[in-house]
């Protein structure tokens, strides 16, 4: 078991909803949603118009800049419309709508095998580029880019996160249970990219199963490596993985390629096996539909477009009313108002809670260290929320605020229930408006 440790949480995992149910494949009823913003960094620009006929597998708009992803559409049929629609994030984003004609034509190579052996490096990254592949993690940066570090020859580890330290999330360990054979293989092409890197598969030992199947599919592989985890919230945060496998510590400044690292999520490096190997692109998202509301919890392998509704109409509805929607895990994913919102690459899970348990009154600092002694990256949330609060960006930024990782732990275990990790967050995307 990796033996570094940092601060963090023991919390409920809520798992034990859905982490026994296998992936379901789910066919949409309705119109199909492709917003051009469903990655880090530039919009998509749209390939196509209202009346254009596209099959399964055809890019519907290209990367515009160095930073940007493709959108390749899940199903045939006729654009609709290119116009604003709104987004699980709450925004309003231009949007390619597709009225699906049920019949799923495929383009022309779509799912035809390739011996990744017997292509470039250029070639390999091209083909990752053009599936339109991001970071399916949640943070949706384009894979491409994150393959093309300045020099490959200083890459030695090539990190598989596999923690799905998030509580009621399944859908990565479904996919480590069910399909470990597009990870390994995925992995193997990745360190074909970095040929001084050491393959390493990051588990929390919370999936004794997972780690049984990959270590199995691991055997006689002298370059890959599965290791075990201690469960701890959040061990899945990209600077805790990096530092809890390797010693290396990240800041906000540096990227993990800066410490000789790539790390990539489990769901995307199988991405990358389809996307190289059998020439299909990312078109479809493995997706947790769980919480106390939800009737039957479930995980579904849903095309992207695919309207949130049906997925919680598929999962049974909801037993009572929730008080609480989030889209992503209930620590760093985003409250709803709506769930007709479509699927995204970035989609990890939909939860429908029955109380919303955030929604307290905040009272006064009691000064009890609570949010310092859990925060993994040893920052005071409470003195920085202060200097938030009276504007004063200058000090904030002294005392490292731009280093908070999102993760939540400060507010989850604030006794005056005070709006830490929002308040931070807030500040922080203030304070990089202004620098760009």
């Amino acid at each position: 078991m990796a033996k570094l440790r940092f601060k963090g949480i023991h919390i409920y995992d809520g798992k034990n909803l859905s982490k026994d149910k296998p992936i379901t494949v789910l066919l949409p009823k309705g119109d199909l949603v492709f917003p051009l913003l469903q990655h880090a960094g530039k919009p998509a620009r749209p390939l196509v118009s209202k009346g254009d006929q596209v099959l399964v597998g055809q890019k519907i708009a290209e990367a515009d800049g160095p930073v940007s992803a493709n959108i390749i559409s899940s199903v045939s049929g006729t654009v609709k419309a290119v116009e604003k629609r709104l987004t699980a994030t709450g925004r309003m984003v231009e949007s390619i709508v597709i009225s699906n004609d049920n019949e799923y034509k495929k383009t022309e190579g779509y799912g035809q095998e390739r011996d990744y052996t017997k292509m470039s490096k250029e070639e390999i990254r091209e083909a990752v580029k053009e599936a339109g592949i991001v970071g399916l993690g949640g943070a949706g940066f384009p894979t491409h880019v994150k393959l093309s570090p300045k020099n490959d020859e200083k890459i030695d580890y090539v990190i598989v996160n596999g923690a799905e330290c998030e509580p009621y999330l399944t859908s990565d360990y479904r996919l480590m249970l069910e399909e470990p054979e597009k990870i390994i293989g995925g992995l193997k092409i990745l360190l074909s990219l970095f040929k001084n890197a050491k393959g390493v598969i990051g588990i929390e030992d919370n999936k004794p199963e997972a780690i049984e199947n990959l270590r199995k599919l691991a055997e006689g592989e002298n370059k890959i490596e599965v290791k075990v985890l201690k469960t701890k919230y959040p061990q899945g945060g990209e600077r805790q993985m990096v530092y809890t496998l390797t010693g290396r510590k990240l800041n906000s400044d540096k990227l993990p390629a800066d410490v000789g690292c790539i790390v990539c999520n489990v769901a995307t490096v199988a991405a990358v096996y389809l996307a190289v190997a059998k020439s299909t692109p990312l078109t479809h998202m493995t997706v947790t539909v769980s919480g106390d509301a939800i009737a039957e919890p479930q995980n579904f392998r849903v095309p992207v477009g695919m309207s949130f509704a049906e997925l919680v109409e598929a999962a049974g509805g909801f037993k009572s009313e929730p008080e609480k929607i989030v889209f992503g895990g209930p620590m760093m994913g985003t409250a709803m108002h709506s769930y007709d919102v479509p699927v995204t690459k970035t989609t990890s899970s939909l939860l429908g809670f029955v109380k919303d348990e955030a929604a307290v009154a905040e009272s006064a600092c009691i000064r009890c260290g609570k949010c310092h002694e859990h925060c993994p990256l040893n920052l005071m949330p409470i003195r920085l929320q202060m200097l938030a609060l009276n504007n004063n960006l200058e000090m904030f930024e002294k005392n490292y605020g731009m280093e908070c990782c999102g993760c939540g732990c400060c507010s989850y275990v604030c006794p005056a229930k005070r709006s830490l990790t929002q308040t931070i967050t807030k500040t922080k995307q203030q304070i990089l408006a202004k620098r760009h």
